[in-house]
């Protein structure tokens, strides 16, 4: 009788058998069984890299996004040039922008004072950032290719306009792993506004499925499901046919890794059950640490932000890769204000200032800053002229972003844009050389962090980036 093959059962060696039970999910279960702490962690999360290109300066990446985009001009670029010119036509040619509807010079309506013994000049929406100045490298010179929120998020996130490429999150995860085994490596904590583009902002595409983006919630039951609603005996049960039924198929497929991915992303789950919850579960904090990152604030985007950083340290504190935070809802508009510039700015730094500083002088005080990048940045700035009357439209041709932490020149400013804050002049830089930068600060190439997909090797930063030296302390 002839078979077609499919389903016929495999002669192996026992070699071959040590090699898979060695790396399926038997390991897990010998793991478990024998309760070895130093097998637990060679088995744990591993990354493509058995250790980093060079040492590494950063462990861990907390990413605060500021959806939207927020004004450089009004945050960390004061411009004088605006007060003089405002009210009047803008003396300088200008590109298209999103909506072509482009009134005259808009000065800020925000004071910048000089902040820290670097005297950064930051604008009076950030008081409590501005308390750790001398913390802050500031770079007032990045470009986007985009200036439409969707094209440039995913270029932010991902390295490209369009969606289909994995996010800079889930490359640091397949590029080193996860420290701890009973967490993922790259965890997006979604305060209430997930970024034009879509949940493709933080996808794994073409990387094994286990360097997704896990999405929580910041608040006790952070992940919805997690809890065990069934006995540990049956779930190991299903997880353990789940996974003898896909390397069934490891070796009639070309490339094992997404069907590795998959098995472990069902172990990875598993353990989650546990893990969580004691992550999210903040009643043991002090009331001086809830207070600090306004957990007490009378508004409500600010206390919904303060647990996202709070639970961001949490969880770098435990070994996450990369954490990434969206924003609140502010009732308003995101960072995104082609209209009523100052409420809606305020209303976005309300939320998010508190916190950030909060976060900034916890990780100091615990000795984390060092080795923990922050990261503070929108998809791209605004025009300083106004849109209407009193908004901005995008602006992609110079804007601001800061990074503290992580072996980065603390204390200060990098390139500058024109006396308007609309294009950059001095050492303009592109998402490719932050890409490449962060990656440098993980102990990374940037150039040797690759994956075969679709008959070529591709990167984060594609066949563009450099690292800029100039950021590193």
């Amino acid at each position: 009788m002839h078979h077609c093959g499919q389903y016929q059962s495999e002669s192996i060696s026992r070699r071959q058998m040590l090699s898979r039970c060695a790396q399926g999910f038997g390991a897990v279960a010998l793991t478990a069984l024998a309760g070895d702490e130093l097998l637990a962690g060679v088995v744990g999360q591993p990354g493509f890299l058995d250790r980093g290109h060079h040492p590494a300066r950063a462990r861990s990446v907390i990413f605060l996004y500021m959806d939207g985009g927020p004004s450089q001009v009004d945050t960390f670029d004061p411009k004088p040039a605006l007060t003089k010119w405002d009210g009047k036509p803008f003396p300088h040619q200008t590109e298209p922008t999103q909506f072509n509807s482009k009134g005259n010079t808009l000065k800020s309506p925000w004071e910048f004072d000089q902040h820290g013994e670097c005297g950064h000049p930051i604008s009076a929406l950030f008081p409590h950032v501005a308390e750790h100045a001398d913390d802050l490298m500031i770079v007032r010179s990045m470009t986007s290719e985009f200036s439409e929120h969707t094209n440039a998020n995913y270029f932010l996130h991902t390295g490209l306009g369009l969606s289909g490429r994995p996010s800079m999150g889930a490359w640091v995860s397949y590029g080193l792993g996860a420290v701890a085994d009973d967490l993922p490596g790259f965890v997006v904590i979604n305060g209430g506004l997930i970024p034009p583009g879509g949940l493709d902002c933080f996808s794994n595409a073409f990387l094994p499925a286990k360097h997704q983006g896990s999405i929580v919630l910041p608040r006790d039951q952070a992940l919805a499901n997690v809890e065990q609603r069934e006995g540990v005996e049956r779930q190991l049960n299903k997880l353990d046919l789940l996974a003898g039924l896909d390397r069934m198929h490891l070796d009639q497929v070309g490339d094992r890794l997404p069907i590795e991915g998959a098995i472990a992303n069902g172990e990875l789950a598993f353990r989650m059950q546990s893990a969580v919850p004691e992550v999210s579960e903040i009643s043991g904090e002090t009331e001086e640490t809830r207070e600090m990152y306004g957990l007490n604030h009378g508004f409500e985007p600010t206390r919904t932000f303060g647990r996202e950083c709070l639970l961001a340290r949490r969880l770098v504190e435990r070994g996450v890769r990369f954490v990434e935070l969206t924003c609140p809802s502010v009732s308003g508009d995101r960072w995104d204000q082609h209209g009523n510039l100052k409420q809606g700015h305020e209303n976005n730094a309300r939320a998010v200032d508190q916190p950030i500083g909060a976060l900034l002088t916890d990780l100091k005080r615990r000795g984390m800053l060092e080795d923990t990048l922050v990261v503070w940045s929108g998809e791209f700035g605004r025009t300083p002229f106004a849109q209407g009357r009193d908004g901005r439209d995008h602006n992609p041709y110079g804007y601001s972003f800061w990074m503290a932490g992580g072996g980065v020149k603390a204390g200060s400013i990098y390139g500058a844009t024109d006396e308007f804050g609309y294009r950059a002049v001095e050492n303009p830089v592109e998402i490719y050389d932050f890409h490449a930068t962060m990656l440098h600060l993980l102990g990374v190439d940037h150039r040797k962090l690759t994956r075969l997909f679709g008959g070529r090797e591709h990167r984060l930063t594609d066949v563009h980036g450099r690292v800029i030296e100039e950021w590193l302390a």
